[in-house]
């Protein structure tokens, strides 16, 4: 996608600053090399329909927040089921010991809670939370 497009769907988020990290932590991987093979032919269209899903699996996880359900209760497992699954429809395949990795780092790394959190205060440690409850067994 040209940069004028990246700011249309991506706003003020540049994933291309992120690049060198990621490869150097992950590219040694099959979950890089599976989702950089995959998204290099995403459209516009395409990351426009990856951010309205995972819009709305946040707005699902801000509504459970808002009324007080527990992180560890079946809805939110419900919607952690949802977010690995997107995961692995757009991305790669996202193992529950991968989803659990990523849910460290959404409390972790300030980058991506500051980015989660975009969509409700609390959401990135709720998620995180929800996540590690998820696969707890």
């Amino acid at each position: 996608m040209t940069n004028e497009k990246m700011l249309e769907v991506f706003g003020d988020f540049d994933p291309s600053e992120h690049e060198a990290e990621a490869k150097e932590r992950w590219g040694h991987s099959d979950a890089y090399r599976e989702s950089a093979r995959r998204t290099a032919s995403y459209t516009k269209d395409d990351w426009a329909a990856i951010g309205r899903e995972v819009d709305d699996i946040h707005a699902g996880l801000v509504e459970l927040m808002a009324a007080g359900t527990p992180a560890d209760g079946a809805a939110a497992a419900g919607l952690v089921d949802r977010h690995r699954a997107h995961i692995s429809r757009w991305f790669y395949d996202c193992t529950p010991e991968i989803h659990a990795g990523l849910g460290q780092m959404y409390s972790s790394d300030p980058r991506f809670g500051e980015n989660i959190d975009t969509a409700g205060r609390g959401l990135a440690a709720y998620l995180s939370e929800a996540i590690a409850a998820r696969y707890a067994d």
